[in-house]
């Protein structure tokens, strides 16, 4: 009983120009070269991307999150002078925005970056991916 999934030997067998041949060829070892090359840069970004976006994200989502948790501390805190003015003081000191260097960070920005990296990071998970299989 024959079908169009037969086992036959002769089904096995490559055509003649796609039989490995046993020299190298040159073009090929380049093409992977340069295929690996962009494999190892898009594999390095995304581990770093990995490894710094939630880093990032969690220092811009807490310093947001920071002068309304101090906000709640101070209604907590009853009617002691002495605690209201710390607590005023310490929510004085929380800046609204850092300059470092030439960068000037802010929460939102700091979020903002969190998700690029993130995005960053599957952009580079997929781009090697496509490196990987057609090396």
């Amino acid at each position: 009983m024959d079908s169009s999934f037969s086992n036959h030997s002769q089904d096995r067998t490559l055509p003649p120009d796609s039989a490995p041949s046993g020299r190298l060829n040159g073009s090929r070892i380049v093409r992977v070269g340069v295929w690996a090359v962009f494999y190892f840069a898009f594999y390095l970004v995304q581990q770093v991307s990995e490894l710094v976006a939630p880093l990032v994200l969690v220092l811009g989502i807490g310093w947001s999150a920071l002068p309304h948790v101090i906000g709640i501390i101070n209604g907590a805190a009853g009617s002691d002078p002495q605690a209201r003015d710390m607590i005023a003081h310490v929510a004085h000191s929380i800046p609204d925005h850092l300059e470092v260097g030439s960068h000037f960070l802010t929460p939102s920005s700091l979020v903002f970056d969190g998700l690029m990296l993130m995005a960053l990071a599957a952009l580079c998970a997929t781009l090697s991916t496509i490196a990987a299989r057609t090396m």
